[in-house]
């Protein structure tokens, strides 16, 4: 899993540009648990319809379409799973469909080759084993070929109502910028944001945090200047200082050329016979 993914083109505070590939460092202490709370309740009144972008009319296509998102955005998976949900309208129907088929439907997605074996294994699974009915349960779901933890908390939060947290690269990156984790993994930072919030809200904070990270908290710099949290996040000044670091290096060759402009001597003009 990609943790560092995205460019823009602005900074931290006054829209300066910036270069593409600027990295900007997590913080290396969390904050207060009093400063979280604020926060993460900051970011509940920035977003307060958050719900998920991928477009589901039951927990099995739900599942689908989340399998399908892996390195491809939601708009292209909802763009996608119409016409294989047309074609094969049930779990039953998705396992018997010739692979080849599948994978012409969804080469847009993105790796269609390892995508229509874990949808077309899933399918199988959830038909044979559950009578074409997604299981409730997360080891059950995690047993299901191509779904993992992730994948798993978004069926249980967004399709059952679950207090479940998944942690993509959005919430892994935006969850330590606001000093809410040093995990380094997925599990760890779930963990640390999970104790923050409290339970009947569990399943609304993926979504405050990801729409977040997609709309400011961007990497690699995120958009301070428009952030409701700037004032609270341990991040915004460490943006302010590596970018001030970047400028000044960016300036040296500029300099030097003029230092040495400025030292070479000039030739007096000579006369004319």
């Amino acid at each position: 899993m990609s943790l560092n993914n995205g460019t823009v083109s602005e900074t931290a505070r006054g829209g300066r540009a910036v270069a593409p590939t600027a990295k900007i460092p997590f913080p290396k202490r969390k904050v207060p648990r009093e400063r979280a709370l604020a926060e993460l309740a900051r970011l509940e009144e920035a977003y307060p319809d958050a719900v998920t972008a991928l477009e589901y009319d039951s927990p099995w296509t739900l599942l689908v379409a989340v399998i399908l998102s892996a390195q491809t955005t939601d708009a292209r998976v909802n763009m996608t799973t119409p016409h294989l949900f047309a074609a094969y309208p049930t779990p039953a129907a998705l396992a018997a469909a010739p692979l080849e088929d599948v994978e012409r439907i969804i080469k847009s997605t993105g790796f269609f080759h390892m995508k229509a074996k874990s949808i077309t294994s899933a399918a199988r699974a959830v038909a044979e084993r559950y009578g074409g009915e997604v299981p409730r349960e997360r080891e059950q779901l995690e047993a299901l070929p191509g779904v993992g933890r992730k994948t798993a908390s978004v069926v249980l939060s967004v399709a059952f109502g679950d207090a479940a947290l998944a942690v993509d690269t959005h919430v892994f990156r935006v969850a330590h910028r606001l000093g809410l984790t040093l995990g380094k993994t997925p599990r760890e930072v779930e963990d640390d944001v999970v104790k923050l919030v409290p339970k009947d809200k569990v399943r609304f904070a993926h979504h405050w945090l990801i729409l977040h990270g997609r709309a400011i908290c961007k990497a690699p710099v995120p958009l301070c200047f428009r952030c409701p949290v700037n004032d609270l996040c341990p991040t915004a000044p460490i943006v302010e200082r590596t970018l001030r670091a970047r400028a000044h290096e960016k300036a040296k060759p500029a300099r030097a050329k003029a230092r040495k402009k400025a030292k070479k001597p000039s030739r007096a003009p000579g006369r004319k016979r």
